[in-house]
């Protein structure tokens, strides 16, 4: 997968040489060489660390190098020692004089940085779209009712939207990893040489501004050596959890529609889901199965640098590569482009949720709650009570809305017998029947966070603006980046001509 295009044009401003920054080009290793040579140029001409006589000839053979690798088909050197031969065919030897101060330790590290800068924004900007779907999703359901579950086991009556705003918060941490994680990439390493820095005054601090950079890796040894490590592998860890959450909402989505009658389908066609070869009544979940195989693909994708970045000595290669740190990244975005595809390809059956929750006794634990909340009957006591109500309809086949008041009643008498408590039920039939009501269960909730219709229009609101926050910082960071390079290309594009 090709990192994202660099495609910033430069505002008419005509130069002698080349208007590379103009044309289109991958912001690969072979871009970054080159905008690093350019504000290598740019600097160390201006602060009389490079002869401005040989600037225009240097500042034109590098601008060839370029030309020539955005040639459709053309090779784009990746490395600093493939790179160089290049420069000095185009200009002569005299342009390692640009050299004073580099490694390629500390070069190939800051492409890598702006690399993997790049994949997180892209990232980040899918995230953002799948929790958007999601949360308008959430709007849109906030008053149908659904059975949750617990221990592969159908547990409480809930709002659904509650319920997909519950996943949309484990997607926002995602997104503050990724705003975390990128503040520590966001920082150069360049004029670090090696890994202790060099005897040349390198202008670091505008090396790192030309290059959109928010500031310096400061510690010239971290640069190369250890941050630069730690990078792909905190990297793993935001796609290990992203692909974590895509697997546990495929998981429990699986699991309802497997049942003969699921409350929860699949719009069908457009490759969500496909016929069995044999089986004519089979609608395979195929856009389920092959989002689960992405999750558990960037799973292990992720585990790669951790595993490479295992038992080394600090700075070694191994879990630096770029294609290969950028394919984890991909992997996540692939997943979460099946997940935003799958919570648009959802038919939900409101009637059928409400039938299977009223058919099952997922509403238990409200008596036991409204027993000690009204009448102030300990809450293990009710438990008992509750149980032993759901035992006697399991054994006769009773649903919740059919229990006959009067064995309710004798039910409680034995629950309190021992007690200081009276005999007598203390709840009405009409009050014992809407205990169980599954609707009037989730609008009467009151913890904050809860899914009453009060809290739900909160928490939507909070969620949408933690998506539109989120837009926000990564149309910051890429306006950053690009405000950079063009004003990189704008100095760089004035040392083309010769001075007068």
């Amino acid at each position: 997968m090709k990192p994202i295009l660099y495609a910033l044009t430069l505002a008419a401003t005509v130069h002698t040489g080349v208007a590379i920054a103009a044309e289109k080009s991958p912001r690969d290793e072979f871009f970054w060489l080159g905008m690093i040579n350019k504000a290598t140029i740019v600097i160390n001409s201006e602060e009389g660390l490079l002869d401005k006589e040989l600037t225009p000839k240097i500042a034109a053979g590098l601008e060839k190098v370029i030309k020539d690798g955005n040639e459709p088909g053309a090779k784009r050197p990746s490395t600093v020692i493939s790179f160089e031969p290049l420069l000095i065919d185009a200009a002569g030897p005299e342009v390692t004089l640009i050299h004073a101060g580099r490694s390629s330790q500390d070069m190939h590290a800051t492409y890598r940085a702006a690399i993997l800068r790049d994949d997180l924004l892209r990232l980040a900007t899918q995230l953002d779209k799948t929790t958007s779907v999601m949360v308008d999703l959430a709007e849109r359901h906030v008053d149908t009712i659904v059975p949750n579950y617990t221990n592969g086991v159908a547990a409480q009556p809930n709002s659904f939207g509650h319920y997909l705003l519950g996943h949309a918060a484990g997607l926002e941490r995602d997104a503050q990893r990724i705003r975390e994680t990128y503040a520590r990439i966001d920082r150069s390493p360049m004029g670090t040489t090696v890994l202790n820095g060099t005897s040349w005054p390198l202008n670091r601090a505008r090396m790192a501004d030309y290059l959109g950079f928010s500031g310096i890796v400061d510690n010239a040894y971290d640069a190369s050596q250890i941050s630069s490590v730690d990078e792909p592998v905190e990297v793993g860890a935001i796609v290990t959890s992203i692909a974590l959450h895509t697997g546990q909402f495929i998981e429990d989505i699986m699991t309802q529609y497997a049942q003969p009658r699921p409350w929860i389908l699949l719009q069908e066609g457009g490759n969500n889901t496909y016929v069995s070869s044999a089986m004519p009544q089979k609608r395979n979940p195929g856009i389920l199965n092959s989002t689960r195989q992405d999750a558990s693909t960037a799973v292990t994708l992720a585990l790669g640098p951790i595993i490479q970045a295992h038992n080394i000595t600090p700075g070694m290669s191994d879990p630096k590569d770029v294609d290969a740190n950028t394919e984890v990244v991909e992997s996540a975005i692939k997943a979460l482009k099946g997940w935003e595809k799958i919570l648009g390809s959802l038919v939900i059956d409101p009637d059928r949720s409400l039938e299977e929750l009223n058919s099952d006794w997922t509403a238990s634990q409200e008596l036991a709650d409204v027993l000690m909340r009204k009448y102030k009957l300990p809450f293990r006591v009710g438990h008992h009570f509750a149980s032993e109500v759901v035992d006697f309809a399991k054994s006769h086949n009773i649903k919740p809305l059919d229990f006959p008041y009067a064995e309710a009643k004798k039910i409680y008498t034995d629950a309190v017998k021992g007690t200081t408590f009276t005999s007598d039920l203390p709840m009405s039939e009409e009050e014992f029947r809407a205990t169980l009501d599954p609707v009037a269960i989730v609008k009467n909730r009151a913890t904050v966070g809860g899914p009453q219709p009060v809290e739900m229009v909160r928490m939507i609101k909070a969620a949408k603006d933690k998506v539109a926050t989120q837009a926000a910082w990564v149309d910051d960071k890429q306006k950053v980046i690009n405000t950079a390079l063009e004003r990189l290309d704008n100095d760089f594009g004035k040392l083309s001509k010769k001075p007068e």
